[in-house]
């Protein structure tokens, strides 16, 4: 064995190592998030204005005490306690609770993401919906993996693949709030997405790109995002088949928007949107 092949087998072991510990780490806080699901919640509001319980401060507490346990030089980055630097030039990305409107009504449509950026590449991700007992995980070279709802105990995970429609006319198109289109200045975007699909529908947040990445959907798109919204999108997406990028069809979790289709559909739902242009911050 030559010592570039030694490397890149090295690497790889230590890539799947670090899925499945993601994979651990996400189900470890979705358990902690159904001990509140469907509960009286004391529900608190953040500084700007989007919602926080208990739930979320628990989950990814849990989550980043795994990670400064298991991977002390790694930085991390999570929706509610901020950034951690790290000097491994990895970084975990953590969104303890993504749909916590959904969640705080009892809609099952949430999940916990968990990605790892590698330098400038997101190289794994999970996102686990504990009230569906759904998970969508992925790492570079590895494949896209889905273990659907209401999968039997033990059941192995299935390839998750985008679907084979490779026209908008054919598409499911979903999306998370029609209100923050027109917010954002993308409502003349939205309402010629609507006209072009077959169909239509608000199933929101991160649960659109897990349909997109299992083939029941061929568009997820978001005109305001986080980077922790986004964080394991990429592999999954990728590995899957499929694209992540951002509005302007860069292939990035930074651009605070998101756009995910089956790949096939890419070029027209770039087109649909090109005339929105995006506002810009400073003004």
């Amino acid at each position: 064995m030559t010592r570039e092949a030694g490397q890149k087998t090295e690497k790889s072991d230590d890539l799947e190592e670090r899925l499945e510990f993601a994979i651990r780490t996400a189900k470890a806080a979705g358990d902690i998030t159904l001990e509140y699901f469907s509960s009286s919640l004391s529900v608190m509001t953040k500084a700007d204005n989007s919602p926080v319980t208990e739930a979320d401060r628990r989950a990814e507490n849990e989550i980043r005490q795994r990670i400064l346990s298991r991977y002390p030089e790694d930085g991390l980055i999570g929706e509610e306690f901020g950034r951690v630097e790290g000097s491994s030039g990895r970084r975990w990305i953590i969104d303890p609770i993504d749909g916590t409107r959904s969640f705080i009504l009892g809609v099952p449509f949430y999940g916990v993401l968990l990605g790892m950026e590698d330098g400038n590449e997101v190289s794994l991700g999970v996102v686990y919906l504990p009230a569906l007992g759904e998970m969508v995980y992925a790492a570079n070279g590895s494949g896209a993996w889905w273990l659907p709802a209401g999968h039997a105990a033990g059941a192995s995970p299935r390839p998750a693949r985008v679907s084979n429609v490779s026209r908008l006319s054919e598409g499911l198109f979903c999306h998370t709030c029609v209100k923050n289109f027109y917010q954002h200045n993308r409502g003349e975007a939205f309402s010629r997405m609507v006209r072009s699909v077959r169909l239509d529908r608000g199933f929101g947040d991160c649960y659109g790109y897990v349909l997109v990445a299992t083939g029941r959907a061929e568009v997820m798109i978001d005109p305001i995002m986080s980077v922790w919204d986004c964080g394991p999108f990429p592999p999954i997406l990728r590995e899957a088949g499929g694209t992540f990028t951002d509005w302007t069809g860069r292939a990035t979790i930074h651009g605070r928007d998101a756009i995910s289709t089956n790949g096939r559909v890419f070029d027209e739902v770039m087109e649909q949107i090109k005339a929105d242009k995006k506002p810009d911050p400073c003004r």
